[in-house]
């Protein structure tokens, strides 16, 4: 397959869990849960996108925030990731979590059963879609002109994609805090090893990153 579909960068608690229930606008990863206790590896890093001040590690870590985008030419996320209205679009003036300038840089495929126009902001173009997730990647890896397609989330979407045997590789980061409740990518990650070869590599900030690719 020329063109892979990856999960990058994708962080869980130490017990599978991604997102909180009960995600709203003021709580976008879910009720009670801080998003800031998942990602200080990642904003810890040089390369960290958000960053106003110089330094930060230059490590693994700062790797693996730097290959986000590499070879890139699309992404699928659910519809939670772009925001969290459901049920009919009655808000089509407000346009996701991202601002002005999304991070994506790429035709991003919206997974929802309520279309609505696409729009561009930036360089970044939101596509709305309804479909299996095959016919959505047939989409994706047209529209990514022969780049890899990237499988952004959140857990409800990945899972769909596993489930389909669609996703080629994946880079998991398992952050050392523990959620109780929510949202759980999977309660080992040996569930995986039926499909994926892997390698476990901690991080001296305290994360361990799992890379999954297809056997």
């Amino acid at each position: 397959m020329d063109q892979l579909l990856r999960v990058q960068n994708f962080t869980i608690s130490s017990d599978g869990v991604a997102a909180g229930e009960d995600q709203s606008l003021e709580w976008p990863f879910g009720h009670d849960i801080d998003p800031g206790r998942l990602f200080a590896w990642a904003g810890a890093t040089a390369s960290w996108p958000m960053r106003t001040e110089p330094g930060g590690s230059r490590g693994l870590d700062d790797y693996f925030i730097r290959d986000f985008s590499h070879n890139i030419g699309a992404e699928i996320m659910g519809r939670n990731k772009f925001g969290p209205q459901r049920g009919p679009w009655r808000d089509h003036e407000w346009r996701g979590w991202w601002g002005d300038e999304p991070p994506f840089h790429t035709p991003v495929f919206v997974l929802t059963h309520h279309k609505r126009p696409s729009f561009t902001l930036s360089d970044t173009t939101f596509h709305f879609v309804d479909g299996d997730p095959a016919t959505v990647l047939a989409q994706a890896r047209e529209a990514a002109q022969g780049k890899d397609v990237r499988l952004g989330g959140g857990v409800t979407t990945i899972r769909e994609f596993l489930d389909a045997d669609l996703v080629d590789t994946m880079h998991v980061v398992v952050s050392p805090v523990q959620l109780g409740s929510g949202l759980r990518l999977w309660d080992s990650p040996e569930q995986l090893l039926d499909r994926f070869h892997t390698e476990v590599v901690p991080s001296p900030s305290g994360v361990t990153h799992h890379l999954f690719w297809r056997r």
